[in-house]
């Protein structure tokens, strides 16, 4: 025979319900005397850690061994992904600043200077911009997209645990690759456009090839040029290291990734931006104009 089972005796009136000891699965735990973190402090949270990123970068570029392979790979492929595109698209932006810069010359009465306005917008600043939005949006889409899926398939902690940084390991080879490209492909779109910009202003608009060339001299300065090259370094940094940061930090799994792709992208544009602006400033106060 089975013993009898025991009978738990009822509460005693007014007594209270029992506690749990744990908090219920899902709800937030909190230390006593802890705060949750504020969400306005969020974006000056991510500025400190893309700034962090940047410099742990520029520390691991002097460390050896130096990631050479994979350095040939990513600038094969970035330049793979952005030349063609690069030199379609400066033919219409050398086109319609020519156009524009013509137009108004004609007005004034000063239709010799055409060559040389036309060409300082290129070089200076349509130039760099191409390169920036083409860099960001082609190759740091890319390069976010591959770093968050590592993440997220867990290959980075991996890295960790064996004692390989996936900074000097993947993100320096990255950024190099990013940078480089965006210093030939700053000269290869200074130079269509400027030819794009001489075709449409001598056919279009009946203007003299003699004095296109001529007003080169009459406007435009090596430092321009220097500039140009120096915005477009800055620019490839930029796009590299924000690809990279939010390629390390995906949050949500695979939906994760493709939101930190285009995160990645806006925020690239809106620093890039902003950091042109800023260059710029700087330019024209330092280096006089020529003939001033």
């Amino acid at each position: 025979m089975t013993a009898p089972m025991p009978v738990r005796p009822p509460d005693p009136p007014g007594k209270p319900p029992p506690t749990l000891s744990k908090p219920p699965a899902g709800a937030p735990s909190e230390a006593p005397g802890q705060r949750r973190p504020s969400r306005l402090l969020a974006p000056l949270r991510e500025t400190g850690k893309l700034f962090a990123l940047g410099l742990a970068v520029g520390r691991a570029v002097f460390r050896r061994p130096f990631q050479l392979r994979e350095f040939i790979e990513q600038f094969w492929f970035v330049a793979s992904v952005t030349i063609l595109p690069a030199a379609l698209v400066s033919i219409p932006f050398g086109a319609v600043i020519a156009l524009q810069v013509g137009s108004l010359t004609q007005q004034l009465g000063a239709q010799s200077f055409t060559g040389g306005a036309s060409v300082l917008a290129v070089i200076q600043q349509a130039s760099p911009i191409i390169v920036a939005l083409l860099i960001s949006g082609a190759a740091g889409s890319a390069i976010c997209a591959d770093l968050g899926s590592r993440k997220i398939r867990e290959e980075l902690d991996a890295m960790e645990v064996m004692g390989v940084s996936p900074i000097q390991r993947l993100v320096v080879p990255r950024v190099l690759a990013t940078m480089l490209v965006a210093v030939l492909l700053n000269g290869l779109i200074s130079v269509v456009g400027t030819l794009g910009g001489y075709f449409f202003n001598v056919i279009m608009q009946d203007g003299t090839p003699g004095a296109y060339l001529a007003s080169f001299s009459a406007l435009a300065q090596l430092p321009d040029l220097y500039v140009s090259e120096f915005k477009a370094l800055i620019f490839g940094f930029i796009a590299g290291i924000v690809a990279a940061h939010r390629g390390l930090n995906p949050r949500g799994g695979p939906k994760g990734v493709g939101d930190a792709v285009n995160q990645s992208v806006v925020i690239t544009f809106m620093l890039l931006f902003f950091v042109n602006m800023v260059i710029t400033a700087i330019y024209l106060q330092i280096v006089p104009a020529k003939g001033g």
